[in-house]
Protein backbone atom coordinates (compact mmCIF):
# COMPACT_ATOMS: atom_id res chain seq x y z
CA UNK A 1 0.00 0.00 0.00
CA UNK A 2 1.82 3.67 -1.01
CA UNK A 3 1.35 6.21 1.84
CA UNK A 4 -0.41 9.50 1.00
CA UNK A 5 0.88 13.12 1.52
CA UNK A 6 -0.50 13.33 4.97
CA UNK A 7 1.35 9.93 6.04
CA UNK A 8 4.36 10.87 4.39
CA UNK A 9 4.85 14.60 5.89
CA UNK A 10 3.75 12.96 9.79
CA UNK A 11 6.57 14.07 12.13
CA UNK A 12 4.82 13.63 15.55
CA UNK A 13 2.63 11.02 17.05
CA UNK A 14 0.03 12.41 19.57
CA UNK A 15 -0.39 9.27 21.53
CA UNK A 16 -2.88 10.24 24.18
CA UNK A 17 -2.73 11.18 28.09
CA UNK A 18 -1.61 9.55 31.13
CA UNK A 19 -2.78 11.39 34.37
CA UNK A 20 -3.78 14.64 32.38
CA UNK A 21 -0.04 14.60 30.34
CA UNK A 22 0.04 14.51 26.35
CA UNK A 23 2.49 11.38 25.17
CA UNK A 24 4.16 13.59 21.97
CA UNK A 25 6.61 10.99 20.10
CA UNK A 26 9.03 12.95 17.45
CA UNK A 27 12.03 12.88 15.68
CA UNK A 28 13.93 15.82 17.63
CA UNK A 29 15.73 13.25 19.79
CA UNK A 30 19.76 13.81 17.70
CA UNK A 31 22.14 11.64 17.98
CA UNK A 32 21.00 8.53 19.91
CA UNK A 33 22.03 4.80 19.54
CA UNK A 34 20.59 1.53 20.53
CA UNK A 35 24.19 0.08 20.35
CA UNK A 36 26.36 1.80 22.87
CA UNK A 37 27.72 -1.17 24.38
CA UNK A 38 30.00 -1.76 20.77
CA UNK A 39 32.83 1.24 22.01
CA UNK A 40 34.10 -1.58 25.18
CA UNK A 41 34.13 -4.77 22.65
CA UNK A 42 36.02 -2.28 20.23
CA UNK A 43 38.60 -1.39 22.64
CA UNK A 44 39.12 -5.22 23.70
CA UNK A 45 39.57 -5.75 20.40
CA UNK A 46 41.86 -3.31 19.61
CA UNK A 47 44.14 -4.99 22.23
CA UNK A 48 43.84 -8.62 21.30
CA UNK A 49 43.64 -7.64 17.24
CA UNK A 50 41.46 -10.66 16.76
CA UNK A 51 39.70 -8.49 13.63
CA UNK A 52 42.76 -6.85 12.47
CA UNK A 53 44.18 -10.33 12.38
CA UNK A 54 41.31 -11.73 10.75
CA UNK A 55 41.42 -9.04 8.07
CA UNK A 56 45.30 -10.13 7.14
CA UNK A 57 43.76 -13.52 5.95
CA UNK A 58 42.42 -11.56 3.53
CA UNK A 59 44.43 -10.48 -0.16
CA UNK A 60 42.93 -7.02 -1.41
CA UNK A 61 43.79 -6.52 -5.45
CA UNK A 62 41.41 -3.31 -5.65
CA UNK A 63 42.97 -0.22 -6.80
CA UNK A 64 44.12 1.27 -3.28
CA UNK A 65 42.91 4.87 -5.65
CA UNK A 66 39.19 3.96 -5.71
CA UNK A 67 38.19 2.64 -2.49
CA UNK A 68 37.12 4.37 0.78
CA UNK A 69 37.04 1.47 3.10
CA UNK A 70 39.99 -0.56 3.69
CA UNK A 71 39.27 -4.54 4.02
CA UNK A 72 40.25 -4.72 7.67
CA UNK A 73 37.35 -2.06 7.91
CA UNK A 74 35.24 -3.80 5.98
CA UNK A 75 35.95 -7.17 8.03
CA UNK A 76 35.60 -5.25 11.46
CA UNK A 77 32.17 -3.99 10.37
CA UNK A 78 30.77 -6.74 9.43
CA UNK A 79 32.27 -8.49 12.39
CA UNK A 80 31.02 -5.97 14.78
CA UNK A 81 27.51 -6.29 12.88
CA UNK A 82 27.15 -9.91 13.98
CA UNK A 83 28.28 -9.21 17.76
CA UNK A 84 25.33 -7.11 17.85
CA UNK A 85 22.82 -8.88 16.17
CA UNK A 86 22.68 -8.04 12.95
CA UNK A 87 22.56 -10.96 10.75
CA UNK A 88 22.69 -10.23 6.94
CA UNK A 89 24.74 -8.00 5.03
CA UNK A 90 21.74 -6.18 3.76
CA UNK A 91 21.60 -5.07 7.74
CA UNK A 92 24.79 -2.52 7.24
CA UNK A 93 22.39 0.20 4.61
CA UNK A 94 20.75 0.70 8.40
CA UNK A 95 23.91 0.82 10.41
CA UNK A 96 25.59 2.87 7.83
CA UNK A 97 24.01 5.68 10.34
CA UNK A 98 24.87 4.37 13.82
CA UNK A 99 27.05 6.79 15.31
CA UNK A 100 28.21 4.22 18.11
CA UNK A 101 29.65 1.67 15.66
CA UNK A 102 31.12 4.58 13.50
CA UNK A 103 32.83 5.72 16.54
CA UNK A 104 33.86 2.02 17.22
CA UNK A 105 35.42 1.41 13.98
CA UNK A 106 37.20 5.21 14.18
CA UNK A 107 35.43 6.73 11.17
CA UNK A 108 34.26 10.04 12.06
CA UNK A 109 35.34 11.76 9.10
CA UNK A 110 31.42 12.16 8.13
CA UNK A 111 30.17 12.13 11.67
CA UNK A 112 29.81 15.94 12.26
CA UNK A 113 28.34 16.82 8.88
CA UNK A 114 25.27 13.60 9.58
CA UNK A 115 26.23 11.91 6.26
CA UNK A 116 26.60 8.18 6.18
CA UNK A 117 30.29 7.07 7.14
CA UNK A 118 30.17 3.46 7.40
CA UNK A 119 29.94 1.01 4.09
CA UNK A 120 26.58 -0.03 2.88
CA UNK A 121 25.83 -3.46 1.84
CA UNK A 122 26.99 -3.33 -1.54
CA UNK A 123 30.48 -2.98 -0.05
CA UNK A 124 30.64 -5.67 2.54
CA UNK A 125 29.77 -8.32 0.17
CA UNK A 126 32.68 -8.17 -1.29
CA UNK A 127 34.43 -9.70 1.31
CA UNK A 128 31.56 -12.47 1.03
CA UNK A 129 31.11 -12.54 -2.74
CA UNK A 130 32.41 -15.43 -3.97
CA UNK A 131 30.95 -16.15 -7.50
CA UNK A 132 32.32 -20.28 -8.51
CA UNK A 133 33.02 -18.59 -12.28
CA UNK A 134 36.03 -16.48 -10.59
CA UNK A 135 39.45 -18.44 -10.30
CA UNK A 136 41.47 -15.67 -10.08
CA UNK A 137 40.38 -12.54 -8.17
CA UNK A 138 43.62 -10.37 -9.52
CA UNK A 139 42.01 -9.89 -12.74
CA UNK A 140 38.72 -10.25 -11.80
CA UNK A 141 36.54 -7.17 -12.46
CA UNK A 142 33.82 -7.49 -9.74
CA UNK A 143 35.56 -9.87 -7.04
CA UNK A 144 38.94 -8.46 -5.83
CA UNK A 145 39.17 -9.44 -2.32
CA UNK A 146 40.32 -13.29 -1.56
CA UNK A 147 40.70 -15.28 1.84
CA UNK A 148 42.69 -17.57 2.69
CA UNK A 149 41.24 -20.56 4.24
CA UNK A 150 44.33 -22.08 6.22
CA UNK A 151 45.39 -18.77 7.44
CA UNK A 152 41.52 -18.25 8.93
CA UNK A 153 41.81 -22.05 10.04
CA UNK A 154 45.14 -21.97 11.80
CA UNK A 155 44.01 -18.38 13.34
CA UNK A 156 41.52 -19.88 15.55
CA UNK A 157 43.98 -22.34 17.02
CA UNK A 158 46.32 -19.64 17.34
CA UNK A 159 44.15 -16.85 19.31
CA UNK A 160 43.12 -20.09 21.16
CA UNK A 161 47.08 -20.30 22.66
CA UNK A 162 47.22 -17.05 23.01
CA UNK A 163 44.60 -16.73 25.70
CA UNK A 164 46.35 -18.69 27.99
CA UNK A 165 49.31 -16.80 30.19
CA UNK A 166 51.32 -19.96 30.75
CA UNK A 167 50.53 -23.52 28.85
CA UNK A 168 47.90 -25.85 30.90
CA UNK A 169 48.82 -28.95 32.63
CA UNK A 170 45.75 -30.25 30.32
CA UNK A 171 42.85 -29.63 27.60
CA UNK A 172 40.09 -31.08 26.47
CA UNK A 173 38.96 -31.13 22.81
CA UNK A 174 35.35 -31.64 22.26
CA UNK A 175 34.15 -32.70 18.43
CA UNK A 176 30.93 -32.56 17.09
CA UNK A 177 28.51 -32.05 14.23
CA UNK A 178 25.16 -30.27 13.89
CA UNK A 179 23.16 -29.44 10.92
CA UNK A 180 22.63 -26.19 9.07
CA UNK A 181 19.33 -26.18 6.95
CA UNK A 182 18.92 -24.28 3.80
CA UNK A 183 16.10 -23.49 1.97
CA UNK A 184 17.65 -22.63 -1.49
CA UNK A 185 20.55 -24.59 -4.18
CA UNK A 186 22.84 -24.07 -1.98
CA UNK A 187 26.27 -25.26 -3.94
CA UNK A 188 26.97 -28.62 -1.53
CA UNK A 189 23.60 -29.10 0.58
CA UNK A 190 21.87 -32.32 0.04
CA UNK A 191 18.87 -33.72 2.30
CA UNK A 192 20.22 -35.95 5.11
CA UNK A 193 17.43 -38.55 6.91
CA UNK A 194 19.33 -37.93 10.75
CA UNK A 195 18.26 -34.68 10.46
CA UNK A 196 15.27 -34.84 7.87
CA UNK A 197 16.00 -32.00 5.91
CA UNK A 198 17.74 -30.22 3.32
CA UNK A 199 21.07 -28.95 5.03
CA UNK A 200 24.91 -28.67 5.57
CA UNK A 201 26.43 -30.91 8.23
CA UNK A 202 29.76 -28.20 9.63
CA UNK A 203 32.21 -29.61 12.16
CA UNK A 204 33.11 -27.99 15.32
CA UNK A 205 36.29 -28.66 18.00
CA UNK A 206 35.45 -26.84 20.92
CA UNK A 207 38.20 -26.57 24.14
CA UNK A 208 35.69 -25.67 26.70
CA UNK A 209 34.06 -22.34 25.28
CA UNK A 210 37.16 -21.96 22.95
CA UNK A 211 36.42 -22.29 19.23
CA UNK A 212 39.23 -23.94 16.91
CA UNK A 213 36.84 -25.40 14.41
CA UNK A 214 34.33 -24.48 12.39
CA UNK A 215 34.43 -26.35 9.46
CA UNK A 216 31.33 -26.34 6.43
CA UNK A 217 31.01 -30.06 4.95
CA UNK A 218 27.85 -31.48 2.30
CA UNK A 219 25.53 -33.71 4.80
CA UNK A 220 26.03 -36.07 2.25
CA UNK A 221 29.28 -37.44 3.58
CA UNK A 222 30.63 -39.71 6.66
CA UNK A 223 29.74 -37.71 10.13
CA UNK A 224 33.09 -38.13 11.11
CA UNK A 225 35.01 -37.02 7.43
CA UNK A 226 37.85 -34.25 8.30
CA UNK A 227 37.77 -35.09 11.97
CA UNK A 228 41.10 -36.90 11.54
CA UNK A 229 42.60 -34.16 9.15
CA UNK A 230 41.33 -31.61 11.52
CA UNK A 231 42.80 -33.44 15.19
CA UNK A 232 46.10 -34.33 13.32
CA UNK A 233 46.14 -30.37 12.59
CA UNK A 234 44.95 -28.38 16.04
CA UNK A 235 47.00 -30.82 18.33
CA UNK A 236 50.11 -30.21 15.91
CA UNK A 237 49.34 -26.61 16.39
CA UNK A 238 48.83 -27.06 20.01
CA UNK A 239 51.97 -29.45 20.59
CA UNK A 240 54.73 -26.82 19.50
CA UNK A 241 53.76 -24.43 21.74
CA UNK A 242 52.53 -27.01 24.81
CA UNK A 243 54.69 -30.02 24.30
CA UNK A 244 53.96 -31.53 27.48
CA UNK A 245 50.19 -30.62 28.24
CA UNK A 246 47.94 -33.55 28.56
CA UNK A 247 45.02 -33.94 25.85
CA UNK A 248 41.99 -35.52 26.41
CA UNK A 249 39.55 -35.89 22.78
CA UNK A 250 36.14 -36.62 23.17
CA UNK A 251 33.18 -37.36 20.68
CA UNK A 252 29.61 -39.23 20.08
CA UNK A 253 29.36 -42.91 18.75
CA UNK A 254 30.26 -40.74 15.20
CA UNK A 255 34.21 -40.68 15.43
CA UNK A 256 34.49 -43.87 17.15
CA UNK A 257 37.04 -44.89 14.28
CA UNK A 258 40.12 -46.93 14.30
CA UNK A 259 41.83 -43.84 12.51
CA UNK A 260 40.94 -41.32 14.98
CA UNK A 261 42.13 -44.02 17.91
CA UNK A 262 45.22 -45.38 16.21
CA UNK A 263 46.01 -41.28 15.81
CA UNK A 264 45.67 -40.64 19.35
CA UNK A 265 47.31 -43.91 20.65
CA UNK A 266 50.36 -42.87 18.33
CA UNK A 267 50.38 -39.77 20.33
CA UNK A 268 52.18 -39.11 23.55
CA UNK A 269 50.13 -37.24 26.01
CA UNK A 270 46.76 -37.47 24.33
CA UNK A 271 43.71 -39.75 25.25
CA UNK A 272 40.60 -40.23 23.96
CA UNK A 273 36.98 -41.23 25.37
CA UNK A 274 34.27 -41.51 22.58
CA UNK A 275 30.96 -43.39 22.90
CA UNK A 276 30.58 -46.03 20.63
CA UNK A 277 27.21 -48.09 19.34
CA UNK A 278 26.19 -50.92 21.00
CA UNK A 279 26.18 -54.42 19.63
CA UNK A 280 25.00 -58.13 20.27
CA UNK A 281 28.25 -58.87 21.33
CA UNK A 282 28.65 -55.76 23.97
CA UNK A 283 25.14 -56.62 25.24
CA UNK A 284 25.77 -60.22 25.65
CA UNK A 285 29.24 -59.28 27.59
CA UNK A 286 26.82 -56.80 29.56
CA UNK A 287 24.17 -59.89 30.52
CA UNK A 288 25.64 -60.22 34.61
CA UNK A 289 25.82 -55.88 35.22
CA UNK A 290 21.77 -55.95 33.35
CA UNK A 291 21.01 -58.76 35.61
CA UNK A 292 22.68 -56.90 38.60
CA UNK A 293 20.65 -53.24 37.82
CA UNK A 294 17.17 -55.49 37.65
CA UNK A 295 17.44 -56.95 40.61
CA UNK A 296 18.08 -53.80 42.48
CA UNK A 297 15.36 -51.96 40.69
CA UNK A 298 13.19 -54.62 41.86
CA UNK A 299 14.01 -54.17 45.40
CA UNK A 300 14.14 -50.64 45.77
CA UNK A 301 10.08 -51.07 43.48
CA UNK A 302 8.83 -54.12 45.56
CA UNK A 303 8.31 -52.50 49.10
CA UNK A 304 6.39 -49.11 47.09
CA UNK A 305 4.28 -51.76 45.25
CA UNK A 306 3.02 -53.59 48.04
CA UNK A 307 2.44 -50.38 49.86
CA UNK A 308 0.45 -49.25 46.85
CA UNK A 309 -1.72 -53.00 46.91
CA UNK A 310 -1.96 -52.39 50.59
CA UNK A 311 -3.75 -49.24 50.07
CA UNK A 312 -5.81 -49.70 46.36
CA UNK A 313 -7.36 -52.18 44.25
CA UNK A 314 -4.83 -54.77 42.97
CA UNK A 315 -5.75 -53.63 39.71
CA UNK A 316 -4.89 -50.23 39.71
CA UNK A 317 -2.58 -48.87 37.24
CA UNK A 318 1.11 -48.65 39.12
CA UNK A 319 3.25 -47.10 36.30
CA UNK A 320 3.25 -43.87 37.25
CA UNK A 321 4.09 -45.19 40.73
CA UNK A 322 7.43 -47.13 38.63
CA UNK A 323 8.39 -43.39 37.52
CA UNK A 324 9.23 -42.04 40.84
CA UNK A 325 11.51 -45.26 41.67
CA UNK A 326 15.03 -43.90 40.21
CA UNK A 327 16.65 -46.33 38.19
CA UNK A 328 19.54 -48.40 39.04
CA UNK A 329 22.35 -47.56 37.25
CA UNK A 330 25.70 -49.73 37.00
CA UNK A 331 29.28 -49.27 35.06
CA UNK A 332 31.50 -52.23 34.24
CA UNK A 333 35.40 -52.17 32.50
CA UNK A 334 35.99 -54.98 29.93
CA UNK A 335 38.36 -55.46 27.06
CA UNK A 336 37.01 -55.95 23.63
CA UNK A 337 37.87 -55.87 20.06
CA UNK A 338 35.75 -55.67 16.98
CA UNK A 339 36.38 -58.77 14.90
CA UNK A 340 37.29 -56.82 11.89
CA UNK A 341 37.46 -52.93 12.34
CA UNK A 342 40.13 -52.67 14.87
CA UNK A 343 43.43 -53.52 15.07
CA UNK A 344 43.93 -54.14 19.06
CA UNK A 345 41.77 -54.54 22.38
CA UNK A 346 40.85 -51.70 23.69
CA UNK A 347 38.88 -50.78 26.87
CA UNK A 348 35.32 -50.32 26.66
CA UNK A 349 33.09 -49.01 29.83
CA UNK A 350 29.73 -49.74 29.78
CA UNK A 351 26.88 -48.15 31.45
CA UNK A 352 23.72 -50.03 32.33
CA UNK A 353 20.67 -48.20 33.20
CA UNK A 354 17.36 -50.04 34.24
CA UNK A 355 14.08 -48.36 35.26
CA UNK A 356 10.78 -47.76 34.30
CA UNK A 357 11.32 -47.29 30.60
CA UNK A 358 13.39 -50.44 30.27
CA UNK A 359 16.92 -51.08 29.70
CA UNK A 360 19.16 -48.65 28.31
CA UNK A 361 23.31 -49.32 27.42
CA UNK A 362 25.55 -46.55 26.85
CA UNK A 363 29.37 -47.61 25.99
CA UNK A 364 32.64 -45.30 26.02
CA UNK A 365 35.58 -46.59 24.40
CA UNK A 366 38.59 -44.85 26.28
CA UNK A 367 42.50 -45.35 25.83
CA UNK A 368 42.75 -44.49 30.16
CA UNK A 369 43.70 -47.48 31.62
CA UNK A 370 41.43 -48.60 34.97
CA UNK A 371 44.45 -48.16 36.62
CA UNK A 372 44.06 -44.45 37.21
CA UNK A 373 39.67 -43.93 36.94
CA UNK A 374 37.26 -46.45 37.31
CA UNK A 375 34.29 -46.76 35.18
CA UNK A 376 31.79 -45.01 36.95
CA UNK A 377 34.18 -41.81 36.92
CA UNK A 378 35.60 -42.06 33.40
CA UNK A 379 31.88 -42.19 31.94
CA UNK A 380 30.05 -39.55 34.44
CA UNK A 381 33.31 -36.91 35.03
CA UNK A 382 35.29 -37.51 32.08
CA UNK A 383 32.84 -38.45 29.16
CA UNK A 384 29.32 -37.05 30.29
CA UNK A 385 30.34 -33.17 30.45
CA UNK A 386 30.69 -33.10 26.54
CA UNK A 387 27.12 -32.49 26.06
CA UNK A 388 27.85 -28.60 27.48
CA UNK A 389 29.17 -27.97 23.64
CA UNK A 390 25.30 -28.23 22.87
CA UNK A 391 25.29 -25.01 24.23
CA UNK A 392 28.50 -23.50 22.49
CA UNK A 393 26.98 -24.79 19.14
CA UNK A 394 23.54 -23.14 20.12
CA UNK A 395 25.24 -19.65 20.84
CA UNK A 396 27.03 -20.40 16.98
CA UNK A 397 23.45 -20.51 15.14
CA UNK A 398 20.98 -18.85 17.26
CA UNK A 399 23.16 -15.94 18.51
CA UNK A 400 25.42 -15.34 15.71
CA UNK A 401 23.79 -16.44 13.23
CA UNK A 402 26.37 -19.34 11.59
CA UNK A 403 23.29 -21.08 9.71
CA UNK A 404 22.73 -18.15 7.82
CA UNK A 405 24.47 -20.11 5.09
CA UNK A 406 22.23 -18.72 2.15
CA UNK A 407 24.78 -17.33 -0.51
CA UNK A 408 25.06 -19.97 -3.67
CA UNK A 409 28.63 -21.06 -3.38
CA UNK A 410 29.68 -23.71 -1.01
CA UNK A 411 33.16 -21.23 -0.91
CA UNK A 412 31.52 -18.03 0.23
CA UNK A 413 28.93 -20.29 2.90
CA UNK A 414 31.90 -21.12 4.60
CA UNK A 415 33.19 -17.85 4.90
CA UNK A 416 30.37 -16.88 6.60
CA UNK A 417 30.96 -19.54 8.67
CA UNK A 418 33.98 -18.44 9.35
CA UNK A 419 32.69 -14.56 10.23
CA UNK A 420 30.42 -16.15 12.82
CA UNK A 421 32.69 -18.32 14.46
CA UNK A 422 34.87 -14.96 14.39
CA UNK A 423 32.40 -12.84 15.84
CA UNK A 424 31.71 -15.77 18.57
CA UNK A 425 35.36 -15.39 19.11
CA UNK A 426 35.55 -12.22 20.10
CA UNK A 427 32.36 -12.50 22.59
CA UNK A 428 34.67 -15.13 24.10
CA UNK A 429 36.96 -13.18 24.66
CA UNK A 430 34.92 -10.13 26.02
CA UNK A 431 33.29 -13.05 28.37
CA UNK A 432 36.57 -15.35 29.49
CA UNK A 433 39.07 -11.35 30.33
CA UNK A 434 35.91 -8.99 31.45
CA UNK A 435 33.07 -10.97 32.87
CA UNK A 436 35.30 -14.34 34.78
CA UNK A 437 34.57 -14.57 38.52
CA UNK A 438 30.95 -12.02 37.90
CA UNK A 439 27.13 -13.16 37.65
CA UNK A 440 28.25 -13.28 34.27
CA UNK A 441 30.89 -15.36 33.77
CA UNK A 442 28.98 -18.47 31.97
CA UNK A 443 26.89 -16.26 30.14
CA UNK A 444 25.44 -16.61 26.63
CA UNK A 445 26.33 -14.55 23.64
CA UNK A 446 22.61 -13.39 23.61
CA UNK A 447 22.45 -12.76 26.97
CA UNK A 448 26.04 -10.64 27.11
CA UNK A 449 24.60 -8.78 24.17
CA UNK A 450 21.68 -7.99 25.54
CA UNK A 451 22.93 -6.66 29.03
CA UNK A 452 26.53 -4.95 27.64
CA UNK A 453 25.75 -3.72 24.04
CA UNK A 454 22.53 -3.27 23.31
CA UNK A 455 23.01 0.09 25.44
CA UNK A 456 20.61 3.51 24.93
CA UNK A 457 22.94 6.55 24.57
CA UNK A 458 22.88 10.06 23.21
CA UNK A 459 25.88 11.02 21.38
CA UNK A 460 27.24 14.71 21.71
CA UNK A 461 30.08 15.75 19.03
CA UNK A 462 32.12 18.53 19.99
CA UNK A 463 35.59 20.61 18.75
CA UNK A 464 37.18 18.36 21.82
CA UNK A 465 35.27 15.37 22.42
CA UNK A 466 32.38 13.21 21.62
CA UNK A 467 30.17 12.51 24.61
CA UNK A 468 28.60 8.63 24.83
CA UNK A 469 25.78 9.78 27.42
CA UNK A 470 24.72 5.69 28.34
CA UNK A 471 21.03 5.87 29.93
CA UNK A 472 20.85 6.30 33.73
CA UNK A 473 19.03 3.27 33.97
CA UNK A 474 21.59 0.55 32.81
CA UNK A 475 20.97 -2.18 35.34
CA UNK A 476 24.68 -3.77 34.79
CA UNK A 477 26.62 -0.07 35.54
CA UNK A 478 28.85 -1.94 37.97
CA UNK A 479 29.65 -4.91 35.99
CA UNK A 480 30.21 -2.57 32.76
CA UNK A 481 33.04 -0.83 35.37
CA UNK A 482 34.66 -3.78 35.57
CA UNK A 483 35.05 -4.97 32.50
CA UNK A 484 36.08 -1.43 31.42
CA UNK A 485 39.06 -1.63 33.88
CA UNK A 486 40.09 -5.09 33.04
CA UNK A 487 40.61 -3.99 29.37
CA UNK A 488 42.67 -1.17 30.41
CA UNK A 489 45.00 -3.54 32.38
CA UNK A 490 45.01 -5.70 29.16
CA UNK A 491 48.73 -5.66 27.44
CA UNK A 492 48.19 -4.65 24.13
CA UNK A 493 49.73 -7.53 21.76
CA UNK A 494 51.61 -5.61 19.54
Amino acid sequence: MTPNSQEKACKQFNLGKVKGKEIIANFSGGRITSNAGIILIAELDKKLKISQRFSKCFQDYRNSSYIDYSVEQLVTQRIYGLVLGYEDVNDHDKLRDDAALAIALEKLDKLDSNQRSLAGKSTINRLEYCPETILNQENSRYHRIEHDPKKIENLFVDIFLQSYQKPPSHIILDMDVTDDRVHGNQEGAFFNTYYQGVCYAPLYIFCGHHLLVAKLRPSNVDPAEGALEELQRVIGLIRKEWPTTQILVRGDSAYAREEIFNFCEEQDGVEYAIAMATNRQLKLRANQTIEKAKNEYSRKLEPIVELMESLFEKNEDLEVVRTLVPSSTWYRSLCYQTEKSWSRLRRVVTKVCYGSEGLKIRHVVTSLPAAKITPSELYTDKYCPRGEMENRLKEQQLDLFADRTSTQTFQSNQLRLWFSSIAYVLMQAFRHRCLSKTSFSQATVGTIRLNFLKLGARITVSARRILMAITSACPCQDILSIAYFRIQGIQDTG
